[in-house]
């Protein structure tokens, strides 16, 4: 599942007035907040459809930026199988304040009038102590699930750990095999009390979710909370992490991209880019610092990488230098190896480079692999959606520091993306390009 909280946190900073600390800037979170359009898969026999363009970057027309968008199949509401839900809510003192119990209440609230007889939800509170607000209990009792949301108070520490341990509990009592089993933790910050090893909670996790329970982080409010333990959790249940920062948000991740949250089309998803030698002089990932594969892993059914959920994507972009062009930022080795030419009789020569997608089916089993060569045609108009995707790479990059920017700064960021808007269902685009410019007229 993709985590895109960072964006949402940054945006909260923002908006209270306050530039982001660079650490809390997760690029690639940015890219993929947004939906770019992709043109969905025709079949289940197939789950992802791949989009790739290749145009020269805004910030230097001497390289290349590379989008590669891989689409999932999408699932109608009504098709998502049974789900068993814990909700894990931190109702410790520091949750008393509007932007966090009273919004992550209302935020649950929105989620109840879509549950079906079907599913099973319950609500689990961590404090100084643990309580079990809802039992197991079907989602058509909207009632009772109502009432248990408005008893919810804040009050005490935070013992967190003792909460997943009593959450999972309940998530086997209400466990749907073949259905969507998750513990959804809602917390403003830290686990101060109890085991607060991450890589203790990191174990309790990954050994549940091998049992068949995923989980996924809501972030709310600011001052301790841990954004990074919310991902790295996240991660370790095979799940996403959001941060809420308005009921506007709180709605759009429970209730608007419920499938894609809740419902795995695939399993341990990877993607491997080879690029040409003969073509490419230097390229670079634009993020993903933290979840990049060893290349000896791609094949490796053993490692665990990614799932995505129903209607998902996920967007990448590559900074690329062409052989023989300006662009490049290092000299060439004077003992290096040269670079081989690919082989005329492979058909590939012309090719920018080679696209891997390695998955397994939601059931298991051995992995499936797509391929797909990506070609050098430049596109002398680039699409909106790699426009766009362009400007957010480089708001996060400018907020990071401008390392990467050259100079293309707030103010040519805010014109790019304005122009790229397109229909902007939601108004989140414009939103972005409102961003842009308070970021940039902070000092």
């Amino acid at each position: 599942m993709r985590s895109i909280g960072s964006y949402t946190n940054v945006r909260h900073m923002i908006s209270e007035g306050r530039l982001p600390p660079a650490d809390a800037v997760r690029t690639e979170e940015f890219i993929n907040y947004f939906d770019y359009g992709y043109a969905k898969p025709t079949s289940t026999d197939r789950p992802f459809s791949i989009t790739t363009e290749l145009a020269p970057a805004p910030w230097n027309p001497d390289r290349q930026l590379l989008l590669v968008g891989v689409q999932g199949y999408d699932v109608p509401a009504a098709r998502i199988p049974a789900a068993n839900l814990v909700f894990l809510v931190d109702v410790s003192g520091s949750m008393n304040s509007p932007d966090k119990l009273p919004l992550l209440k209302a935020s649950l609230k929105q989620i109840v009038p879509k549950l079906r007889a079907q599913d099973r939800i319950s609500l689990v509170t961590y404090a100084g102590a643990t309580c079990v607000a809802l039992r197991s209990t079907p989602g058509d009792r909207h009632a009772t699930i109502l009432a248990a949301i408005d008893g919810l108070g804040a009050g005490g520490s935070t013992n967190g750990a003792a909460g997943i341990d009593l959450a999972y509990a309940q998530a086997a009592k209400g466990f749907i095999p073949h259905g969507v089993n998750r513990v959804i933790l809602a917390t403003d910050g830290d686990f101060n009390v109890g085991t607060t090893g991450v890589e203790a909670l990191k174990d309790r996790i990954v050994q549940k979710r091998r049992g068949g329970v995923a989980l996924t982080t809501l972030g709310f409010g600011e001052g301790n909370y841990n954004d990074e333990m919310a991902v790295t959790l996240a991660d370790a249940g095979n799940g996403s992490h959001h941060y809420i920062d308005s009921l506007d948000e709180g709605r759009r991740v429970l209730v608007d991209e419920m499938s894609a949250t809740l419902m795995t089309i695939a399993k341990d998803v990877k993607v491997q880019v080879e690029f040409n030698p003969a073509v490419v002089a230097e390229y670079r990932l634009i993020g993903y610092e933290k979840r990049v594969l060893a290349r000896e892993d791609f094949n490796n059914d053993a490692v665990d990488a990614g799932d995505i959920g129903a209607g998902a994507n996920v967007t990448a972009l590559y900074e690329i230098t062409l052989k023989n062009t300006k662009g490049a930022r290092v000299d060439p080795l004077r003992y290096g190896p040269p670079h081989r030419p690919v082989a005329s009789a492979s058909g590939a020569d012309g090719e920018l480079g080679f696209l891997r997608v390695r998955y397994k089916s939601p059931e298991g089993g051995a992995s499936r692999l797509i391929e797909q060569p990506m070609t050098t045609d430049v596109a002398a108009n680039p699409s909106e959606r790699l426009r766009f995707a362009a400007a957010v790479a480089a708001f996060a990059e400018n907020l990071r520091g401008g390392k990467y920017a050259e100079g293309f700064g707030y103010d040519k960021v805010a014109e790019l993306a304005r122009g790229a808007r397109g229909a902007d269902d939601g108004g989140y685009r414009a939103g972005m390009v409102r961003l842009v410019e308070m970021a940039g007229a902070m000092p």
